[in-house]
């Protein structure tokens, strides 16, 4: 008789899971045992923050649930930071922890924790087996959960004598999921207020978008001749080559943009939560009840008047939504771009001429080489930090699921996400961005990088600091630094080590020349960028802001 860790894997399996990532724990080596021979590819991280950000990057990518495995305690607490990401990123995930024997609990046993108290106000839903036979049905409504409604994290705890005990549970088949679309009369109520706007605006946002839905806001946009918006880490939504793309309303917002958003008289937010970072600290839109009309499409209903009273909700997948309102709206001959859209785009192509920065190696150059030389669907992503300002502002994102950065703010992320997306993509480049904390949060990832073939590049800001900190702290204690100065390794050392490609590179011209080599030298690579201190930002200089 099959064990239940043979059980879960093949409920895995049946629902389509081919990879899963994990990193390896006594508390689940039934598990194990049931990957051994299973059809799903396991990737071990070296720390189990890193596997549940590989997890994320998989299910932003996929659009179905990232799968991670861990075992208790110590495993389970570095496991939450990725579990954050998933949660406040929208990201489908389904995160196994190994626990304590069902007849231990309770009594503090080695590692033991509660993990519904633990993660309950991280995920959408936490639950412990308690029953081996039932193995196959939690499996399924975490799978179903993951993906409904507004998509997230769901945290499965694993009893070792559940998992290890004999199982012969019949397994369900693959989940349905409810339809996402919205009925015909909110289409038809959404572009008749978008008819009477005069100065309408759409922002874009949130999980479960496709590259059909990010085509089909294009074509809306220019139909409706209406100016489109991207929203913190969501630039990829919509090709920023396009006429209708005005740029991106996040961190360091282009002034002139914020300005729009204030003067807009109606904004159709499709899909995202606005949250405090599309907002500007809850201020572009005020709150609860907006200036502008507020027409809010959401999957799920909890979000719509959370936060924003709005003009006119719609419980729906925002990128079906955005399908179904280019299909009613489609015209033969769409109108010329109006000034107030062309005004629009002209200031993001201003916004996108470089300021110079100090040093012989300048990020806006380094950005911009990236948009002359990588192709469409190039994959950039990057966690947290000041480089990442010159990659938001600078670089133009032209296919969809080409970028992968968290809307939690997230450092570390951008290796282990770089290592998930080669892993799925493997024809497709994979750019990393890390400044010199950033990437150390999870270095230890590149060692799976370089076992598993994935030939990823990194590219490390190395400023000896950690730069958004420096300047925050500048700013309120001004000429007390404390506690920013970071202690670096030589990174191209580290890659060798490894295995890898590594070069140092300290003007634009040596950075033309490491990135040719690093693309040709079909392994992963690391590039140690060394920044003058002094530029903390396309518009922070750390010497201006001391006085």
């Amino acid at each position: 008789m099959k064990h239940g860790g043979k059980v879960l894997v093949q409920a895995l399996e049946q629902q389509g899971i081919k990879r899963v990532f994990s990193v390896p724990g006594e508390s689940f080596l039934a598990v194990l045992d049931g990957l051994y021979d299973a059809g799903i590819d396991n990737i071990v991280a070296r720390q189990e923050g890193g596997a549940t950000m590989m997890a994320d990057a998989h299910g932003k990518l996929t659009g179905q649930p990232g799968v991670a495995f861990v075992t208790r305690g110590p495993g389970a607490t570095n496991a939450s930071s990725g579990v954050h990401v998933a949660f406040q990123d929208s990201t489908p995930m389904i995160l196994f922890i190994g626990q304590v024997a069902s007849d231990q609990r309770d009594r503090e046993a080695f590692q033991e924790v509660d993990y519904r108290a633990m993660f309950g106000p991280l995920a959408k839903w936490v639950a412990e087996i308690d029953r081996v036979d039932r193995i196959p049905e939690y499996v399924a409504r975490a799978y179903r959960t993951a993906m409904s409604g507004r998509p997230g994290p769901v945290v499965l705890a694993l009893p070792e004598d559940m998992i290890s005990a004999p199982c012969d549970a019949p397994i369900p088949p693959a989940a349905t999921l409810p339809s996402a679309k919205a009925p015909d009369d909110d289409v038809t109520e959404v572009l008749t207020q978008l008819a009477d706007a005069k100065n309408p605006l759409i922002l874009l946002g949130g999980g479960r978008w496709t590259s059909e839905a990010a085509k089909a806001v294009g074509a809306l946009a220019q139909t409706l001749d209406l100016p489109v918006a991207a929203t913190f880490r969501c630039q990829d939504y919509l090709d920023n080559r396009h006429p209708n793309y005005v740029g991106d309303v996040g961190i360091g917002i282009n002034p002139k943009l914020a300005q729009r958003v204030r003067d807009a008289d109606t904004i159709l937010c499709l899909g995202a939560r606005l949250g405090e970072m599309t907002t500007g600290g809850y201020t572009l839109l005020a709150s609860p009840i907006p200036t502008q009309k507020l027409i809010h499409i959401h999957p799920d209903a909890n979000e719509l008047g959370r936060v924003y009273h709005p003009t006119y909700a719609v419980t729906a997948d925002a990128g079906v939504f955005a399908q179904q309102l280019a299909l009613a709206a489609r015209a033969t001959n769409p109108p010329a771009p109006s000034r107030r859209v062309t005004d629009a785009r002209a200031d993001y192509e201003a916004w996108q001429q470089p300021v110079e920065t100090p040093g012989a190696l300048k990020m806006e150059n380094v950005i911009h080489h990236l948009n002359d030389v990588l192709p469409d669907d190039a994959i950039l992503t990057n966690g947290a930090g000041n480089y990442a300002a010159w990659l938001h502002r600078y670089y133009r994102y032209r296919d969809f699921g080409t970028q992968l950065a968290p809307t939690s703010g997230s450092m570390g992320y951008g290796l282990p996400a770089a290592v998930a997306a080669k892993l799925e993509r493997p024809d497709q480049e994979v750019i990393c961005l890390a400044g010199d904390g950033c990437f150390q949060m999870t270095m230890q990832e590149f060692g799976v990088a370089c076992e598993r073939g994935a030939n990823i590049i990194v590219l490390i800001s190395n400023n000896g600091m950690y730069g958004t900190i420096r300047l925050h702290q500048q700013k309120k204690f001004p000429k007390r630094p404390s506690g920013t100065t970071v202690f670096n390794p030589n990174f191209a050392k580290l890659a060798e080590s490894y295995g890898g490609f590594g070069a140092v590179v300290e003007t634009d011209t040596d950075f033309h020349t490491a990135l040719a080599e690093a693309r040709a030298a079909q392994m992963p690579a690391i590039i140690e960028l060394r920044i003058d201190p002094n530029a903390l930002g396309p518009m922070a200089v750390l010497e201006q802001i001391e006085g």
